[in-house]
């Protein structure tokens, strides 16, 4: 990944600035950070949670890929923008209603916390860009941000781990592997194991 050097102090900020080019960026603490392009398996393991989260009833006006999310700043002194991209989000009524009509698909800090954010881990070891933004900091905000329940889908480990907020932190209700059924406190209805997840039903 690559960093442009321009650093964005608000929201408002960012969202007027236009990079002029079709490159997906995150924000984080204030400075745009390139995202690679998604692995075809990572687009359909959010496609085929998308489509379970629809048969057990989910309406398909809550579910979302790819939408962008404000959270916290890790800057202790100066409050830069920050915002990140999901695989997948499950809003709630109350976000839905607040979205409707917005020229774009950014849950800003003023508007309520999605249910579920779905993040499919790029290959990367501890310690690395990868590995660092979805185990750790990703984790942190989205806990700060009070998103009830976070998932990380890990292909390279072969690992579906489900995660809750208790008390502003994250706690981990499994790691799920091969023929074990994932363990959903938000959505019980979901009768999935981590082997049809992780090969996105094949």
């Amino acid at each position: 990944m690559t960093q442009t050097k321009r650093r964005f102090t608000s929201i408002e900020e960012y969202l007027d600035y236009d990079a002029g080019t079709d490159t997906r960026y995150e924000l984080v603490d204030g400075v745009l950070v390139e995202m690679p392009s998604e692995s075809y398996l990572n687009l359909q393991i959010a496609m085929f949670l998308l489509s379970k989260l629809i048969e057990i009833g989910v309406p398909y006006y809550l579910l979302n890929l790819k939408a962008e999310i404000e959270v916290k700043s890790r800057a202790a002194t100066v409050r830069y923008a920050n915002v990140r991209y999901a695989n997948l989000l499950v809003l709630t009524a109350e976000l839905d209603a607040a979205m409707a009509g917005k020229p774009r698909s950014i849950i800003t800090l003023d508007l309520p916390a999605p249910v579920l954010v779905v993040e499919v881990v790029s290959p990367g070891s501890p310690g690395t860009e990868n590995y660092d933004r979805d185990y750790i900091e990703k984790r942190r905000e989205y806990a700060e941000r009070g998103i009830p329940e976070y998932w990380l889908i890990d292909p390279e480990r072969e690992v579906v781990i489900v995660l809750q907020l208790e008390a502003e932190h994250y706690v981990e209700v499994g790691q799920f592997r091969r023929s074990e059924m994932v363990i959903s406190p938000t959505f019980s209805r979901l009768q999935l194991t981590a082997e049809a997840v992780l090969r996105a039903g094949r």
